[in-house]
């Protein structure tokens, strides 16, 4: 028999937080309050879709503020990303650690081996970290895990800078990739759920902005050290990774835990004071309405997972298993190939073009001006990204973007024939890998957090993003693997023609958006939750139409309007 809840003057979340707190017939009661937490949350959405975007700014102020906070980690991880590929072409590093090429006891070179090892360590730590992330996450909230990995990262930045060998250093690549991990999936999973719908896209994008801030440092950083003959030249820019460290420690700890996470944790008041923080005073009256809606949505998907299993369980190792079942399925495969997108269309060999610049034949000067130049478009492009967002949908930029991306890589491919003859064509190689570097800055790299983050389920977005980000990982440990192999001396040395590597996998991952990448523009987490649960096709999902009278469906009636 249901429970039966009596529906005062107080607001509704209070009577869902009393359920909340006593899990008997939790279900049947939820469904009982269920009528009066739908006018709430249908409110909530109306507002989430009515609401502009200097509006969102105004109101949304420490919403903003916090989520570039947390996104702030992730400059760690592009700092890193671009410091030990650039390395291989910086003069001290290859005396210490390289050995002469054809014996030349001038010129040194890394072994394709260590290459190799050196690229891919951190990753092998980031994949391991990935694995337990959602776990993680879910359990102890985005700040608590932000705070012991941003310990664990001061600790493990010792091992990298007094590294006496390259043993030492790849042993401290792969600690510090733990940390890495965490920070990798924490940016987009909390702006996800504390940004409004009108931010939403720029705030995801922003993820790939502090990626390219980190690059960007770690630039001007080797160009100002790269006439230090010294071994400070290469430790330094290690040691810089330090400073970032003690003030993002005391804004995370500053910082408020996701609403929704605390909605799944039936904290209902701790999330309304929440909300109440990180919105304008104006838009207090809200915070019920906007808390029904994150009960609703949390609903809804519980309700999907129990019509679809009988085991009633969705936390732990279950929870990863709920990403390859029914809608979750198509969600995950969605997630899953747009962010190993970004390694596919050839971001390896392009995005961090030093070690390629100087295989060419530019001089080392030049390469590292380059560089310095290559990161600061790509802070720019992602910049510029923001307007995209507002004005295109993301299925629109991401196609697009790539089917430049993969014109651009054919370009670079034919032009390597005449560049062994000219120093002009060589100069051309680089200025199309430049214009690769903006457009990926502008579609896919931003793109694909945007993406992510938004196709996820709410209840399983740690465990999805993680599981995106792992697919991300393992292609690039695979591109990490293979590109030092092309483009060594020692080895394969395609110099340029390595860009017709790099076709063969961007034209397949084109074709993929085309057919298989949704329209998720302006869409709430509970009307993306209802047009998947409905298998809307691809090309439908900008211009499917959902009624606000059907939001406060089952799942087993939302099915039978399709």
């Amino acid at each position: 028999m249901k429970s039966s809840v009596s529906l005062d003057d107080k607001p509704i979340t209070e009577h869902v937080s009393r359920i909340s707190d006593d899990s008997l017939n939790k279900t049947d009661r939820i469904h009982d309050v269920m009528p009066v937490l739908d006018v709430e949350a249908n409110d909530a959405t109306e507002t989430e879709h009515a609401l502009t975007i200097r509006e969102a700014l105004k109101t949304h102020t420490w919403a903003v503020l916090w989520s570039a906070v947390m996104s702030a980690t992730i400059i760690m991880e592009g700092y890193d990303n671009i410091l030990i590929g650039s390395f291989y072409a910086y003069p001290s590093f290859q005396k210490k650690y390289g050995q002469p090429t054809h014996g030349d006891e001038t010129n040194y070179q890394l072994t394709g081996p260590w290459q190799v090892g050196l690229s891919t360590a951190s990753t092998v730590g980031i994949i391991i970290t990935l694995i337990f992330n959602g776990w993680l996450v879910e359990k102890f909230g985005h700040r608590q895990v932000i705070m012991v990995s941003l310990l664990l990262m001061g600790a493990f930045i010792f091992i990298t800078f007094f590294a006496t060998s390259l043993t030492h250093l790849l042993i401290g690549q792969i600690l510090c990739g733990i940390p890495w991990g965490i920070f990798a999936t924490m940016g987009p999973t909390y702006s996800s759920e504390i940004a409004p719908l009108a931010l939403r896209g720029q705030l995801l994008a922003y993820v790939n902005m502090c990626w390219a801030i980190g690059q960007f440092i770690a630039a001007g950083v080797l160009k100002g050290l790269v006439e230090n003959k010294t071994q400070w030249s290469y430790r330094i820019p290690f040691a810089v990774q330090w400073v970032w460290i003690p003030p993002l420690f005391i804004l995370t700890w500053l910082a408020p835990d996701s609403p929704w996470w605390l909605v799944r944790k039936g904290r209902i008041e701790d999330a309304k004071k929440v909300v109440r923080r990180i919105t304008n005073k104006s838009i207090h009256n809200q915070v019920e309405a906007r808390v029904a809606l994150m009960i609703r949505t949390t609903e809804l998907e519980r309700e999907q997972e129990r019509l679809k299993s009988a085991d009633k369980e969705n936390s732990g190792w279950r929870a990863y298993l709920r990403l390859f079942q029914g809608p979750n399925r198509r969600r995950t495969e969605i997630a899953c190939i747009a962010f190993a997108g970004q390694v596919l269309s050839g971001s390896t060999f392009a995005y961090s073009p030093s070690y390629f610049f100087s295989q060419a034949g530019l001089a080392l000067s030049e390469v590292y001006k380059l560089n310095l130049g290559t990161t600061a478009i790509a802070f720019t492009g992602t910049l510029c990204s923001w307007f995209l967002l507002h004005r295109f949908g993301r299925r629109t930029i991401y196609v697009t973007g790539y089917a430049v991306l993969v014109t651009l890589l054919l370009l670079i491919g034919i032009l390597a024939f005449p560049a062994k003859h000219s120093s002009g064509v060589k100069w051309a190689q680089a200025a199309i890998t430049i214009c690769w570097v903006g457009t990926y800055s502008l579609t896919i790299g931003p793109l694909a957090f945007t993406i992510v983050s938004e196709i996820s389920a709410t209840n399983l977005r740690s465990q999805s993003i993680a599981l995106a980000r792992n697919s991300y990982n393992l292609c690039s440990l695979i591109s990490n693997v293979v590109e030092p192999y092309l483009m060594n001396p020692g080895n394969a040395n395609l110099k340029g023609k390595t860009a017709f590597v790099w076709f063969g996998t961007a034209f397949p991952t084109l074709i993929w958006a085309f057919f298989r990448l949704p329209e998720t523009k302006g869409r709430t987490y509970e009307e993306l939750d209802l047009m998947f649960e409905r298998d809307v096709p691809t090309r439908q999902f900008a211009e499917y139409k959902i009624e606000a009278e059907e939001l406060h469906l089952s799942p087993r009636q939302s099915i039978a309007i399709k």
